[in-house]
């Protein structure tokens, strides 16, 4: 039954996806953002809903009775500016097993970050996508593009090729 309810969801986009051209990137990608005057190393992944971007200094706030969001990008060179950007929403982000708090433990743990919009320009197009800020400095690559964003840009992933595009110049 699972697998029939796969296969009718997959017919049913088809159609609409033919429709669509669709851009082939590498794992791994050049992505500039634009508001932040940053060109980042960043992975491309399937897996996670949304982008995520390495952030430290995470701070809400109020501003004229809006709420913004305040950080620091954790990536080299850029730890001494502070950003501010209007918060979009609260995300719910299931966490890794290793990130889990009690060991062995069937529940299910999320953490909450802040999500912000920002224009993202990835193989010469720019698209506005939403970002979660969460502290990346573990990670090899400090951005990750999930697959809302890779729909808004029309983009399939190639798992075996990496920096597909030259430096965006958007």
């Amino acid at each position: 039954m699972k697998y029939a309810l796969l296969l009718l969801a997959a017919a049913v986009s088809l159609p609409t996806m033919a429709d669509e051209p669709i851009d082939l990137y590498g794992r791994y990608e050049l992505v500039t953002l634009p508001a932040l005057g940053k060109t980042l190393k960043a992975k491309m992944d399937t897996g996670a809903m949304t982008a995520s971007l390495s952030a430290t200094d995470i701070e809400p706030f109020q501003r004229d009775g809006e709420d913004w969001v305040r950080f620091r990008l954790a990536v080299d060179g850029a730890q001494e500016t502070l950003y501010e950007h209007p918060l979009v929403r609260i995300a719910e982000i299931k966490k890794r097993a290793e990130e889990a708090s009690e060991p062995g433990s069937q529940e299910v743990a999320y953490s909450q970050r802040p999500v912000i919009e920002m224009p993202v320009c990835l193989g010469g197009e720019t698209r506005n996508i939403e970002v979660n800020l969460t502290d990346r400095r573990t990670f090899s690559y400090p951005l990750l593009i999930g697959a809302s964003a890779m729909r808004e840009f029309g983009a399939a992933v190639d798992p075996s090729e990496r920096y597909t595009r030259d430096r965006p110049q958007c």
